[in-house]
């Protein structure tokens, strides 16, 4: 199957679109000739992003602007999705984001914040448009993980179970639609260079090679065209991938510690 023609004819939505790998996958799926539906707190990055995709590929762009760590967030999106008479053929969940810093030093509700959006959205959403995927024989669920969902990360804690959590749903998710004509990929990029560490803090860079969005995408598309339930980005983070599946989990904690820890300077 040509991967630059994969996608015309089909709809895209595209969760945390506003910026970084989401934008990215965004543009991607656009210049491959999917519409898009773009979902993210920012609206107005939001818009500028749509009428870029507009000028540059000719295709329909819809921007629904939604907050979807909220309770309803998932029907409601769903509703407006069926408003505009739009199918859903791809389904990227990428919306997260994380809180650097000790567990017993963090704001309660900034950390919980994290649960929601991170593992309750991709739920949400994937039981949502995935039912038509299968009755069609034809769909695409990508779902944003990190490498830091292969092992606890002291700092990152809660972030990486979250994520850790995305990439055991959609490895369960592959293996439950093998047949079914929906393709499901859960994607880990490893520290990319995106306003994800100005989210999270500045002391969640450990100074570790950051990957580019355009690395990232590229890994993904590429994925996309294979079978595998999931795929990590970048040479080194595959390495290190592989890495903790050797080591015990209190070997994993406790090196996860070590590399995680910021770097002076950075």
């Amino acid at each position: 199957m040509d991967a630059t023609q994969s996608y015309a004819g089909r709809t895209a939505l595209v969760t945390g679109a506003s910026s970084g790998i989401g934008e990215g996958l965004a543009e991607a799926l656009a210049a491959r000739g999917a519409d898009l539906v773009l979902v993210a707190r920012r609206a107005e990055a939001l818009h500028t992003l749509a009428n870029r995709v507009r000028s540059a590929h000719g295709r329909r762009v819809d921007v629904l602007p939604a907050d979807l760590g909220l309770p309803g967030a998932g029907a409601d999106l769903q509703a407006r999705v069926a408003e505009l008479g739009l199918r859903i053929d791809v389904l990227v969940n990428n919306a997260g984001f994380a809180v650097s810093g000790p567990v017993a030093s963090a704001d309660p509700e900034r950390l919980l914040a994290q649960v929601p959006l991170n593992c309750g959205a991709v739920v949400d959403l994937t039981s949502r448009f995935l039912p038509a995927m299968v009755q069609r024989r034809s769909g695409v669920i990508l779902n944003v993980a990190s490498v830091a969902a292969l092992q606890p990360v002291p700092g990152l804690a809660v972030y990486a179970a979250t994520k850790a959590f995305v990439l055991s749903f959609t490895e369960a998710l592959w293996a439950e639609q093998r047949g079914s004509g929906v393709r499901v990929l859960a994607v880990c990029p490893g520290p990319t260079d995106t306003p994800f560490f100005e989210v999270a803090g500045e002391d969640s860079d450990t100074g570790l090679p950051r990957r580019t969005v355009d690395h990232v995408v590229a890994t993904t598309m590429r994925a996309l065209e294979g079978d595998g339930p999931s795929v990590v980005d970048g040479p080194l983070y595959k390495v290190l991938g592989a890495a903790t599946r050797l080591l015990p989990r209190r070997a994993l904690a406790s090196l996860a510690g070590v590399v995680a820890k910021p770097r002076p300077g950075r």
